[in-house]
């Protein structure tokens, strides 16, 4: 999902910067606000673990492969405005160093996989703990299904991306990106879920909803 140079317009290069940036400076303000000292050495351990994560791919359909994105445990974690931080930093990195999406499409790369992707899945794993009252399997179902979520959502918004910038009409670039996000989303979903689990085992104070 991280677009390279190229492959979006400047007009909505320049709008993903605008929007990103915005997001950023607000999310530092939030998070300033709200995070103490328990979570602040927590945000660098998750954006190592999200970036170190984001290296190990796995295979789904077609010889292609997927990995982890990792907005929605963050957010989960540490609320959605951290995770746009976290993931921000995380994107940033992949970029300046690995080359890993564009320097120009950096802007729409965070918006997809740290802010779409983070609020989504705060607000779906909200949901779903709910329906079990904030028990442990609630918990579990509403972590994989927020982050499969999260994945498909991010997808759809980097399809339209590249549909109004004439780079692949959006008849094409939406059903494929969904098609194989749905896939990739199964995994993430299955390694939110089972993170979830170690941290309800050993900490389950982290588990603790904090507000958007």
């Amino acid at each position: 999902m991280h677009i390279p140079d190229g492959f979006v317009s400047t007009p909505v290069a320049a709008v993903g910067c605008v929007v990103a940036a915005g997001c950023i400076a607000y999310a530092v303000k939030a998070t300033n606000k709200k995070m103490g000292e328990r979570q602040i050495p927590l945000m660098g351990v998750l954006a190592a673990f999200i970036f170190a994560a984001q290296m190990l791919n796995f295979p789904i359909a077609g010889g292609t492969s997927g990995h982890l994105i990792g907005a929605t445990l963050a957010a989960i974690l540490l609320g959605p405005w951290a995770g746009v931080l976290i993931m921000t930093c995380v994107l940033g990195v992949q970029c300046l160093v690995f080359q890993d999406g564009g320097l120009f499409a950096l802007g729409a790369n965070i918006f997809n996989m740290g802010i779409v992707a983070s609020f989504i899945g705060y607000y779906v794993y909200r949901g779903g703990a709910s329906l079990f009252g904030g028990r442990r399997p609630g918990k579990l179902v509403g972590g994989g299904l927020a982050a499969w979520s999260s994945v498909l959502i991010a997808s759809i918004a980097c399809a339209f991306e590249l549909g109004v910038s004439g780079t692949v009409p959006l008849g094409v670039a939406l059903p494929a990106m969904v098609g194989v996000h749905a896939l990739i989303g199964i995994g993430e979903g299955l390694i939110t879920a089972a993170v979830l689990g170690l941290v309800l085992a050993t900490r389950a104070d982290l588990l603790e909803l904090q507000k958007a």
